[in-house]
């Protein structure tokens, strides 16, 4: 039986020098990973699009999402994930967690200390 595919975006987030960084929470799967936010992508969206709403969603904050950094394929146990991860400039906003119970603004070389989902785990030698 073939798993299925399910396109999936992130976003790098940047403010200044530093990356926005989101842990899930207990009782989500993979609960206590660290991830680069963002979310699967709803039929008619762009990836652009998605990402917008997917960080509004979860964080209540507004984003420009800037060139495409490294496509992800990550294959889970349930499915094969298709990672689309964008550079993504922080506009304005204050955090408000709902799928998460912490973030943290990281620089790119403090990535190495948190333990990542693993399909984010690859993107770290994109931006150190």
């Amino acid at each position: 039986m073939q798993k299925q595919q399910i396109d999936v975006v992130a976003g790098v987030i940047y403010k200044e020098d530093n990356i926005l960084i989101c842990r899930r929470k207990p009782g989500k799967h993979q609960a206590g990973l660290w991830e680069f936010p963002g979310g699967k992508i709803e039929k008619d969206e762009n990836h652009q699009e998605a990402l917008i709403r997917e960080i509004k969603e979860e964080l209540q904050i507004n984003i420009s999402p800037k060139e495409i950094i490294t496509k992800v394929i990550h294959e889970y146990a349930h499915a094969v994930i298709v990672l689309w991860v964008y550079k993504t400039q922080f506009l304005e906003g204050n955090i408000t967690l709902t799928d998460h119970d912490k973030t943290l603004w990281v620089s790119a070389e403090e990535l190495i200390n948190f333990e990542l989902a693993p399909a984010d785990q690859p993107v770290i030698s994109f931006l150190i």
